[in-house]
């Protein structure tokens, strides 16, 4: 991502502190996580400690400091899903794509995260690839969903 592009964000915001969350949600979503020479830029930019900025950066869950994959697939390991079977689906997932939770494919096509909750117990297990929910799932589904993309 280039600075030019970042300073139309951040001109976006009106160059204002209050508004840093939305700005790396921005940033991240052209990056597809928070570079740190990105996060530098927009501290000096705005006039604040880098500190603040990471401190936000590694805060919420929903950023990412390391280069995801194109696809982001979140597993509920919630209390619902647990108790259905979502860590045989977890490990399921895992070795079909050989990574561990948190890492991503060395082709940067999916990054695996868990989650403690999505949200929606009825469905679970439940597995969130992007915005598509996969309920009620079990590890025969597994190969499938992944196919899909």
């Amino acid at each position: 991502m280039d600075f030019d592009r970042v300073d139309k964000i951040l001109k976006a915001y009106g160059m204002k502190e209050t508004h840093l969350v939305s700005i790396l949600l921005d940033i991240q979503t052209e990056a597809n996580f928070l570079p740190r020479e990105i996060l530098s830029y927009v501290a000096k930019k705005l006039g604040i400690p880098l500190s603040q900025v990471c401190r936000f950066a590694t805060f919420y869950k929903a950023f990412s400091l390391k280069p995801r994959g194109r696809h982001v697939i979140k597993t509920c390991l919630g209390t619902a899903c647990h108790v259905r079977g979502a860590v045989k689906v977890l490990q399921t997932i895992e070795r079909e794509l050989g990574i561990r939770d948190g890492d991503t494919t060395r082709d940067f096509k999916f990054t695996l995260e868990t989650v403690n909750c999505l949200g929606a117990c009825a469905l679970g297990p439940l597995v969130v690839i992007d915005n598509d929910y996969y309920g009620q799932m079990n590890t025969t589904k597994v190969p499938k969903m992944l196919k899909d993309y």
